[in-house]
């Protein structure tokens, strides 16, 4: 009987599988780069680029360091963990901003003292 990869792991290394997928993922939409484009320079097929951002355990680490180097060249699996990209700082500040919006005339008056 076959089993499925997912199956074999431990919750604890599933979840880092799909932190590490999911790191991938926000450093390649912190770079501007598409998911397709990622994958053709990486030399993988979009369906793997998707798995692998999702944090399927059955993509090989070889995928994963190739994927890495397409993204951003000469990044390392530990400065990527770290977080340390300036693109990813850049990122979570667009991400902070919200739109200002006028006060509705119940607020205003609420604020009326």
């Amino acid at each position: 009987m076959k089993l499925a990869p997912s199956s074999l792991l431990s919750p604890g290394v599933a979840a880092q599988l799909k932190d590490l997928g999911a790191s991938l993922a926000r450093l390649r939409i912190a770079r501007g780069i598409k998911q397709e484009e990622a994958a053709a320079r990486a030399g993988l097929s979009r369906n793997t680029a998707y798995r692998l951002e999702k944090g399927d355990p059955g993509i090989a680490i070889g995928h994963i360091l190739r994927y890495l180097d397409a993204i951003v060249p000469g990044k390392t699996l530990h400065e990527l963990q770290s977080q340390s990209d300036p693109a990813l700082a850049a990122l979570s500040a667009r991400e902070q901003r919200r739109r200002a919006r006028d006060l509705s005339k119940r607020e205003l008056e609420e604020l009326d003292f």
